[in-house]
């Protein structure tokens, strides 16, 4: 039956959105993250993103490069303040460099707990967003929850699964920007090391689009090359 259950989830999240891509356009997310701990209370959060306006690789949408401070408060609780640089670009265009550059510097609280086998993140995140000659701020929160499919915890060999949805809001008049909502299939490959892929919907005003999403988690620990 848990067979079963995982090769209908498989289905739904990776084969029924190509049904969509076939009728509209879709992207892709390429993305790398990473948590380095470099004391017992301190680590360094590295991400990387390649957007894509369509499904191949080759009309670059955005990239994200974002890093930051955490401070662990406990194994349930992360305080991280940073900085990102976003250059964005128009669909089709011939300019090289970015139409949009943005940078940013942000604040999150997260704070998981769990029921049962499944795991809940809380993600509370604040943007000051320098976006070329404008100064905007946004609020996000976001809800993720991880259930694992072939083991009672996520641990290595554990196929999971990963939902969650998220929503952008401003200090503008345009109160509401945007809506992001997810789901897909992740494999703890070993203790710091999982990979996961799956599909976002974004909807910005009246306008959705689906992105196909590929991540992967490396986290390390710094502690052992400082010491030495």
């Amino acid at each position: 039956m848990k067979n079963k259950i995982i090769n209908y989830l498989f289905i739904i999240i990776f084969f029924l959105p190509f049904s969509f891509v076939a009728q509209n356009e879709a992207g892709n997310w390429l993305m790398y993250f990473g948590t380095n701990k470099i004391s017992e209370k301190f680590s360094i959060h590295t991400e990387f993103q390649y957007r894509n306006h369509t499904i191949a690789s080759i009309d670059t949408e955005q990239l994200l490069l974002r890093t930051g401070l955490n401070y662990h408060l406990s194994n349930k609780a992360i305080a991280t303040a940073g900085y990102a640089y976003i250059p964005s670009y128009t669909f089709e265009s011939d300019q090289k460099s970015p139409e949009v550059e943005e940078h940013r510097i942000w604040q999150q609280f997260i704070l998981t707990n769990k029921v049962g086998k499944i795991k809940f993140e809380h993600r509370y995140r604040l943007e000051q967003r320098f976006v070329n000659n404008n100064y905007k701020n946004r609020f996000r929160y976001r809800i993720m929850l991880f259930l694992p499919l072939n083991k009672p915890t996520i641990e290595k060999g554990t196929l999971f699964l990963g939902l969650y949805d998220e929503v952008f809001i401003n200090d503008r008049s345009t109160f509401f920007d945007r809506n992001r909502l997810y789901g897909g299939l992740g494999y703890q490959v070993h203790k710091n090391l999982s990979l996961q892929t799956g599909v976002l919907h974004q909807q910005v005003n009246n306008l959705g689009k689906l992105y196909l999403q590929f991540a992967v988690i490396f986290n390390t620990d710094l502690r052992k090359n400082i010491n030495k």
